[in-house]
């Protein structure tokens, strides 16, 4: 859901392409597909629900953005669930999260170090494909968590929460904390963020219903879930806007930023500001009266359950297909529609509830 610096598509997709030509040169699965998995349910493309969990799989974490608080926590969480499955975790990834071509090359260099499975949040929902779909040809199980790709060059998406579910709460958030009355505007991550667009497109669904017949969408703009130019931004909306009562922010560095700026500045307490953040981000601008609410998920349990998803593809207990289930520490999940696994309802923190948490 978080961070990412910007280069080309068109260069990503060119990177992606000529190691994807080098890479069928070399062709074929891992040697550990072939020793273990010629007979598998994974490989006949079938499910085996009760196929044995695999030991000593290696699974790479790409996140949009490495050193990003959010993504930390959320590969952490992956991390330990692989330790417990006794298989192991590695991370590599870009320092900005808009650095798509990176994210190509990125997969490009775990598809030639063979890891068994990869989990990625993609930066842009069209551009890893064909890097995503020559990994998937050398055996191995691709899951995208946070943000996803297209369907097809992946096996499986780990959604935080339902889509429809996060947009819709940010601005029913938001309109009660304004009365249901005012301009409004959306602060998003980078313009091409998979997650960002589909819960916007939520938002603006949502806000066609009479109840928000005197609440305005002004603008979205965008801070790239880069810290200073989401301060800048939020400066520039109030700015522009001076009629501006609330702002959404469904990004962890957009939400932080915003809270900052709005903190030191005459708009505190005029202008609301809710979205997706983490207690421990925006624990100080509760407590100061900045902020009413926000949500979000647990970051750890989203990479807690990407991470067991791969192993679940890997083991063959899965294959992808909507109706099929596998059990996740203690819970069941089952696939929806293109492979969607959710991991459950987003929570709402306030100044009640939010000294619980420590994320």
């Amino acid at each position: 859901m978080r961070k990412p610096s910007l280069r080309r598509t068109c260069a990503a997709l060119a990177a992606g392409t000529s190691l994807a030509l080098a890479l069928t040169a070399c062709g074929g699965t891992t040697k550990n597909d072939v020793k273990n998995d010629d007979k598998s349910a994974a490989s006949a493309g079938k499910a085996d629900p009760n196929a044995a969990t695999r030991k000593g799989l290696t699974v790479g974490f790409l996140p949009k953005q490495v050193n990003n608080p959010y993504f930390t926590t959320a590969d952490k969480g992956g991390e330990k669930a692989l330790a417990e499955l006794g298989s192991t975790y590695k991370e590599v990834g870009p320092s900005s999260a808009t650095d798509t071509a990176g994210q190509v090359s990125y997969v490009n260099t775990l598809t030639q170090q063979q890891v068994n499975g990869i989990a990625v949040s993609a930066q842009d929902p069209g551009a890893l494909c064909t890097a995503l779909k020559q990994a998937m040809s050398n055996g191995i199980k691709v899951v995208t968590y946070d943000s996803d790709t297209n369907p097809g060059c992946r096996n499986a998406f780990v959604s935080q929460a339902s889509a429809e579910d996060l947009g819709r709460t940010e601005v029913q958030l938001l309109a009660r904390q304004i009365g249901y009355k005012g301009e409004i505007a959306i602060l998003s991550a980078a313009q091409t963020a998979t997650n960002q667009n589909t819960w916007i497109g939520y938002m603006k669904d949502e806000l066609k219903n009479p109840r928000y017949k005197n609440v305005r969408l002004v603008t979205i703009a965008y801070g790239n879930d880069d810290a200073q130019q989401s301060f800048q931004q939020t400066q520039g909306l109030l700015q522009e806007h001076p009629d501006l009562k609330g702002i959404i922010s469904p990004t962890t560095v957009g939400i932080k930023a915003a809270a900052q700026y709005l903190s030191g500045s005459k708009y505190k307490g005029k202008v609301r500001l809710t979205g997706l953040g983490t207690p421990n981000d925006m624990r100080t601008y509760v407590r100061n009266g900045t902020v009413d609410a926000f949500e979000l998920w647990d970051p750890a349990a989203l990479g807690d359950l990407a991470a067991r998803a791969a192993v679940a593809l890997a083991s063959g207990q899965i294959t992808g297909k909507e109706g099929e289930s596998f059990k996740a520490g203690a819970t069941t999940y089952t696939l929806g529609k293109d492979g969607v696994i959710t991991l459950g309802k987003p929570t709402v923190f306030d100044a009640r509830n939010i000294d619980r948490f420590n994320f």
